[in-house]
């Protein structure tokens, strides 16, 4: 079976000090379902294996039992060619994601020459009951969407997101800070008019002052704008 031959090879790439502490980082996931294969060498996995004719069979065989089977499966599918197929197998593969590495891992590069079609489906994704697909789906907007093809509409569209979900609102925060040093002007009034839930407002904040890219002016000013909220 093409999925025990792969895990094999999983486990032979073990790195158990590795695991202990990537399973510090993505409390989501049962520790025991954690190999510990670093990222390298997932990568190098999936390049070769992506030209095996049996791979479909183990991208078929979702959810799949380890971490590191989902981490192989996302730089499988970022690393097609064809969109259609890459597509396919993406929106196949969202509900099966369950924490925030695999979700941001999985990156498309064929996404890039397709982008109209690409932002009908993240119109889709920021709008499901998922949270990685909601996360993913911000994530793309992120990716492709804030330089040449950027629209006032984009920013709009996460700002109208609402959930509790840690992990969601940590992407908003994400995209709004890296917005504001790509598209300063346009997206400075979400923050202005306090359009983002407080918390995820200040995060936004935060991590915008972490950035180089953004201005000591720009910092000044932004940390003028935070609100009195608890962290939830």
């Amino acid at each position: 079976m093409v999925t025990e031959e792969i895990r094999e090879r999983l486990f032979a790439l073990r790195d158990e000090p590795y695991q202990v502490f990537q399973a510090k980082l993505i409390p989501t996931r049962d520790p025991e379902t954690m190999i510990g294969v670093r990222t390298p060498a997932l990568r190098k996995l999936a390049r070769e294996l992506s030209k095996k004719p049996g791979i479909r069979e183990f991208m078929r065989d979702l959810p799949h039992r380890y971490f590191d089977e989902d981490q192989l499966h996302a730089f499988i599918i970022s690393g097609m060619k064809d969109y259609a197929e890459c597509m396919a197998e993406t929106e196949r593969f969202l509900p099966c994601i369950d924490n925030w590495a695999t979700c941001d891992q999985l990156s498309p590069k064929v996404f890039k020459k397709h982008r109209q079609d690409l932002l009908t489906h993240i119109r889709g994704w920021i709008r499901s009951e998922e949270t990685y697909t909601v996360r993913f789906g911000i994530g793309m907007l992120m990716q492709h969407f804030l330089d040449e093809d950027f629209d006032p509409a984009y920013p709009a569209m996460v700002a109208e997101v609402r959930s509790e979900e840690y992990y969601v609102r940590m992407m908003i925060a994400w995209y709004f800070a890296t917005a504001l040093a790509k598209q300063y002007e346009a997206v400075l009034p979400y923050l202005e008019e306090a359009r983002l839930d407080p918390w995820t407002h200040n995060k936004a904040i935060q991590k915008a002052r972490e950035s180089y890219r953004i201005t000591p002016e720009q910092k000044e000013y932004l940390q003028g704008l935070k609100v009195n909220a608890k962290s939830r």
